[in-house]
């Protein structure tokens, strides 16, 4: 079955130095394209983080600082990463909770405002596991019948993806082809920040989702205690939430102007 598109969707990987969100940096990146009329485009960089990339890491994937030090870094890949991503909706294996907040907070830290404001994100690990509970490597036999050579490369998990998508829209009569319907899926549960830090409670309106303001309004925590939002700014949370933060709490003051 192939893809019913409105508009094009970026199926990507991240090959990084760890899982941190806020502090691990991109290795590798592989992007493939699906334009609305069948026609396809990918691309494949390697990053080189400026940063050691741990030992335990490159085990899993094979990227070692050697192999990457003459590569460019993300800052100088951000606007060609951006600008093959910017007009699509993004799907990815695991990519809502890690690759999509990871990628985020490169192209902050490149200078490039990245949002998904007009954009739906798919995560086709998340329909695997409501599905059938297994891993990339799995759910590629299950869906494909194929074995995934070359796993943990950025390339290859990215292809096997798209063909997982793909295959599952094949198997389920209840997925409908749409990638708007396929996001409220995937999504577990409402965030406002790539790192669900900031939720949104029934009334749809914006709650912190950790620590001791948890549940409560972060438009009532700003006012109430101006200390904390210098703290969070301060302390080591992603850059994007920060950004969601500076947001929030600037359209309070301009409803008081």
């Amino acid at each position: 079955m192939e893809l019913k598109l409105n508009r094009p969707i970026c199926f990507f990987d991240l090959e990084t130095t760890g899982i941190d969100v806020a502090r691990d940096r991109i290795v590798e990146i592989s992007i493939f394209k699906v334009f609305p009329n069948g026609n396809k485009e990918s691309k494949t960089w390697l990053v080189n983080p400026t940063i050691p990339i741990p030992a335990q890491t490159t085990a899993v994937h094979g990227i070692t600082d050697e192999k990457v030090e003459n590569e460019p870094t993300f800052k100088e890949l951000a606007s060609h990463v951006f600008n093959m991503i910017k007009d699509s909706d993004l799907a990815g294996f695991n990519s809502d909770r890690f690759d999509i907040p990871l990628l985020a907070e490169e192209m902050l830290r490149a200078g490039v405002d990245f949002d998904m404001k007009n954009s739906v994100s798919v995560d086709v690990q998340t329909i695997f596991h409501k599905k059938e509970e297994r891993t990339l490597s799995a759910a590629y036999k299950f869906y494909c019948n194929q074995s995934l050579e070359n796993a943990h490369s950025a390339e290859a998990d990215t292809m096997a993806t798209y063909e997982i998508l793909k295959a599952q829209l094949d198997r389920y009569d209840d997925l409908e082809n749409d990638m708007k319907t396929l996001s409220e899926f995937t999504t577990r549960k409402k965030s406002v920040d790539f790192a669900g830090f900031i939720a949104l409670n029934k009334e749809g309106k914006e709650i912190f989702s950790f620590g001791k303001h948890k549940g409560v309004l972060v438009e009532e925590v700003l006012e109430k205690e101006p200390g904390y939002y210098s703290w969070l700014q301060n302390a080591d949370f992603p850059l994007y939430t920060k950004k969601v933060l500076t947001a929030i709490k600037l359209r309070k003051l301009n409803t008081k102007l």
